[in-house]
């Protein structure tokens, strides 16, 4: 029988990215990209995979089962994660890889331009099958609001990874081409389920963050978490709610700090599998901090995974540790 840690399954998008523009062309205009343009992998589902192996799990303890298109970009993310030590299985579809151009002028956020492609076309039965023969110890889906109609199918693909014994652990975007009624039907079904504040509100109809976490709780998750930036998290386990600051480092770049998250939380919680509802409060709070520490270095270089390393890690832990530890708040709720 084989067992494995960490199964992941999810959107995965090549990033066409030029930076450092000084404008957006004019119409009919050519402009020269100074800094070049970056082709590089993104999606929760890869950057997930590759934080892990990045933090110290081992290539033999993270697969990847996901969608790509019969393209060059479809080998070319097959390569990306190969090439880094992730073990894949890659349902090619007759539909182009998704993609995102990403336009960066200098000084100002970032365009997002994204072609959600062969996300959409995830198929529940493959998934299904892989959870089956792999049973991993943790099952996440990153991305899900971009899976076409396997965002219709959670509740069931979530329920067949619990049979199997493995914790699971949900991670949204923005839905596509759909509402966002179908992830009350889906967050029952999960252990974990991680949002940000606007994607809460939107599921909850609740702007204030204590209120959606607790109505994230009360749709019968069993540890909900909201990550909101610089403003930290909360989160409640059990009947504690955890509020935690966010480590302070210099931010270069943002993109996949909410993916470092997930994958440092993982981390921590495989150290000793466990159904969530086992682990202590103690474990949790470890979890959460080891993940907020790898969301932050996340953001101190350019690209989704780039700086999210064992060492940067524990490097910042080292500094910012005991500080932050006195800044976590716990209530009875």
């Amino acid at each position: 029988m084989i067992v494995l840690l960490v199964l992941t399954t999810g959107i995965l998008v090549v990033d066409i990215i030029a930076a450092e523009l000084p404008r957006i062309a004019d119409q009919g205009e050519l402009l020269y990209v100074p800094s070049g343009i970056a082709v590089t992998l993104g999606g929760h589902a890869g950057n997930v995979s590759i934080d892990l192996l990045q933090l110290g799990l081992k290539a033999g303890d993270v697969y990847l089962a996901s969608v790509v298109g019969r393209d060059v970009f479809g080998d070319f993310v097959e390569r990306f994660l190969t090439e880094r030590g992730v073990r894949v299985r890659l349902n090619r579809v007759d539909a182009p890889t998704s993609k995102n151009l990403i336009l960066v002028v200098k000084g100002e956020d970032r365009r997002f331009h994204v072609d959600a492609g062969s996300n959409l076309f995830l198929d529940r039965k493959f998934i299904e099958d892989t959870v089956e023969e792999l049973k991993p110890r943790v099952f996440y889906i990153g991305g899900a609001g971009m899976l076409g109609e396997f965002d219709y199918g959670l509740p069931e693909v979530l329920d067949k990874a619990r049979s199997i014994g493995a914790l699971t652990f949900l991670d949204i975007v923005a839905p596509y081409s759909k509402g966002w009624d179908f992830f009350r039907e889906a967050i029952p079904h999960c252990d974990i389920f991680h949002c940000n504040l606007l994607e809460a509100s939107k599921i909850t109809s609740e702007a204030n963050a204590l209120n959606a976490l607790k109505s994230l709780k009360g749709l019968g998750c069993k540890f909900p978490i909201i990550t909101m930036g610089d403003k930290g998290l909360i989160a409640l386990f059990k009947n504690i709610l955890i509020e935690m600051p966010a480590f302070k480092v210099n931010v270069v770049d943002p993109t996949g700090a909410g993916d470092a998250f997930c994958a440092g939380l993982i981390f921590k919680l495989v150290e000793e599998p466990n159904r969530v509802e086992n682990y202590t409060v103690e474990k949790i709070i470890d979890g959460l901090i080891f993940g907020s520490a790898s969301g932050a270095v996340c953001c101190t270089a350019k690209g989704t995974t780039t700086s999210v390393k064992r060492g940067e890690v524990e490097s910042l832990l080292k500094v910012q540790l005991d500080d932050l530890r006195r800044k976590i708040k716990l209530k009875e709720v």
